[in-house]
């Protein structure tokens, strides 16, 4: 399970990132602290602390493709 920071440091980054990451069918997790939330959902990560680097773990097989869509937001 390949795993690394992003930061998401406005409303315009959450909605684009959850649009990308909704492109895809496997589960994609954030956690910060010791909360975890689905990357999939908007509320979700509104209920973490963006103001820290979040850490994104993908349970798929296809995560490399997933990370280069995704390079923007790596910290």
């Amino acid at each position: 399970m390949p795993a690394f920071d992003i930061s998401l440091n406005s409303i315009i980054d959450v909605k684009n990132f959850v649009n990308i990451v909704n492109k895809y069918s496997c589960d994609i997790d954030l956690s910060s602290g010791r909360y975890v939330v689905d990357a999939k959902s908007i509320m979700g990560i509104f209920s973490l602390d963006l103001s820290k680097p979040i850490r994104i773990e993908f349970h798929c097989d296809n995560s490399k493709e997933i990370m280069d869509d995704l390079k923007v937001y790596m910290v």
